[in-house]
Formats: structure tokens, sequence, C-alpha cells
């Protein structure tokens, strides 16, 4: 049989477990039994939970507790293509990036090679399972009053919400705003494009980015589709 544990992630193994007794009486006294585990992941040797192993339990629940805190917190300076940001366990975060070269990936059936190509400016909200993307036509910062354009890609709904089909977005609980960002950005252009769900331009989705791919032509904004939002309609 082929090993394939390679394939797998980070493996934990058992090492100890905790039996926790209480009494019936109003006053519920509580005793816990700590039990090792032998290489087969059987408990053993049963004692009372000593002192140095509560301290070693305490600081192993501080520490997911802190990772959960670090969500969203910039690992240095907050980056200054961060418009809003979030930072709770269940935040968001809203940024924009300057029109750029990137690379795309499209489905077979769209009859587009994958290759590089420029994009427009993007203005980008994400939580962390949901991301909404718009277009921008400059690369000046964002105000509230700044219009939002249909993003020109496939995968993307009429409201700017973003189809990931079967990508598997895991956005880390310890993620810095910066890892936040990257991971998001990373999921969207690293994904096929497949199928379009409105047509977001004055034109041709597929004819635009086949003239567009592996050139070095900037991205026509003059084909870009107003939506009925600004920047100040999605700033919660």
């Amino acid at each position: 049989m082929k090993d394939i544990t390679d394939h797998f992630g980070t493996l934990y193994h058992p090492v100890s477990a905790l039996v926790i007794y209480q009494t019936k009486d109003d006053d519920k006294d509580t005793y816990v039994e700590h039990f090792d585990m032998d290489k087969n992941g059987n408990p053993i040797n049963a004692h009372p939970l000593s002192e140095r192993e509560a301290k070693i339990l305490a600081k192993s629940l501080n520490t997911e507790k802190e990772k959960s805190k670090a969500f969203l917190k910039p690992e240095s300076i907050l980056p200054t293509n961060v418009l809003y940001i979030n930072p709770t366990e269940k935040g968001s975060v809203i940024w924009y990036t300057k029109a750029r070269k990137t690379t795309l990936f499209f489905t077979e059936s769209l009859g587009i090679p994958n290759g590089t190509a420029n994009v427009p400016a993007m203005l980008w909200e994400a939580s962390k399972q949901n991301l909404t993307v718009f277009a921008l036509t400059s690369d000046k910062r964002p105000t509230e009053k700044t219009i939002l354009y249909h993003a020109p890609f496939f995968n993307v709904y009429n409201s700017g919400s973003v189809c990931m089909g079967t990508v598997n977005v895991d956005i880390k609980n310890s993620a810095s705003v910066e890892e936040f960002i990257r991971a998001w950005e990373h999921y969207f252009f690293n994904s096929k494009f497949s199928h379009l769900n409105h047509n977001p331009i004055n034109g041709n989705c597929v004819s635009i980015w086949k003239d567009l791919i592996d050139t070095d032509k900037t991205f026509p904004k003059e084909i870009l589709k107003k939506t009925n939002k600004t920047l100040k309609n999605i700033l919660p």
C-alpha cells in the first residue's frame, strides 16, 4: 500500500487526557485526574493533576486565546491601502489595489489561454468566508464618494460577490491583516475563471480578455460599467 502520510497536514499525537469528577451535592467539589497515553493512544498512569501539569494546560489555553486576539492585527504599521478594518473574530477588511499586471487562469470551455494581463484598480471587501470585488477607474486612494464599477471578471455576481466554486477558503484565526489580504487576492486570482453570472462590461468579456492576455496593453477603463454604489454604500 502506498504511504500517503506525507500529503497530510501537521499530525497531532495524544500525549495526555483529563477526567473531571464532581460530587452531586450543592457545593460540587471537583477532582481532576490526569492520564498519560501510551504509544497506541491508550490512557495509562492515572494520577491527580499536578500543579506543573495544570500550568502547562493553562499556557496552552492562553496561547489559543492570544491567537484569536491576533486576527486582523497589522504586522507593523497599518498598510496604506486598507480603507476599513474590523479586527474582531467575525471581522472584515476593505482595501484597494492599483492597476497591475497579474496571472489569470481560465477554464478551457471559455477558450481564453492562461497568462498575464493588466487588470484595473480594484476595491476588495472580505470576511473570513466571503469576498466582494469592484473595479475602480483610478489608482488614487478611494474616498466615500468614489464610484464603484463592476469588476470585469468571470465568477462575479452583479452585487460584486465572488463565486469561489470549489476553492477551499481557509483563513486562519490568527491571520494578520496583511496575511488576510494576501490570502484573498491569492484565492481570487489563482482560481480558474469559468462562467459569467452577468455581463460586467460594455462589450464581450471573453473577447476583451483574449485581447489582453500576454500583452502589455493597459486595461481599457472606458468599457467598465458603473454600479449604483459608492464606497460609502459598502462601509458598515
